[in-house]
């Protein structure tokens, strides 16, 4: 595998570990191409490394052999896929307009005060990460947010105060 450097960072491609590549070569099976391979390689270098780095974004174009270009606009389009590094936990919060209506800023301004982040940070203790999204898709038990993979329903002040380190959040229903 060749080792380029990308001119406008000077990072050079990683080795993929054997596991990724393992996953990447199943994924490779169950499409018609490598250019359809290129989210779920991505989304596969995430879940080994919590994010994608400029120089597993190398790693990928190369063993996939698509242009860098093209695998950065598929990794900035979904916004899933974290291009830098993330806490442990991440907060999706959704700021859509039934979550806004419901009063979603004031819970923002409680997850702010309550973890000291805003948008796009992670705590000191690299234990969350709080990023907007345009809509979780659970309008009539807004505001939502999604904590790693559950989802926390029905907001409030008091349920953004049971946030703990250890990477669980309840809401006033429990769920």
């Amino acid at each position: 595998m060749n080792r380029e450097v990308i001119v406008s960072s000077g990072k050079i491609a990683r080795e993929l570990s054997e596991a990724e590549v393992k996953e990447i070569e199943h994924e490779l099976t169950l499409y018609p191409d490598k250019k359809a391979v290129g989210l779920e390689a991505l989304k596969i270098v995430q879940r080994h490394n919590g994010w994608v780095s400029d120089e597993s974004m190398l790693a990928i174009s190369k063993y996939l052999d698509i242009a860098l270009s093209e695998l950065e606009g598929v990794a900035t389009f979904f916004n899933l896929i974290y291009r830098r590094p993330v806490g442990k936990n991440v907060i999706l919060f959704c700021d859509s307009v039934s979550c806004w209506i419901m009063g979603c800023e004031k819970i923002r301004k409680e997850i702010n005060d309550h973890l000291g982040i805003d948008y796009g940070e992670t705590t000191e203790d690299g234990e969350y990460t709080l990023i907007p999204v345009p809509c979780l898709g659970d309008c009539d038990k807004a505001p939502v947010m999604l904590v790693g993979e559950k989802m926390h329903r029905n907001l409030t002040a008091d349920s953004i105060k049971s946030l703990s380190s250890s990477g669980k959040a309840q809401n006033k229903s429990g769920e």
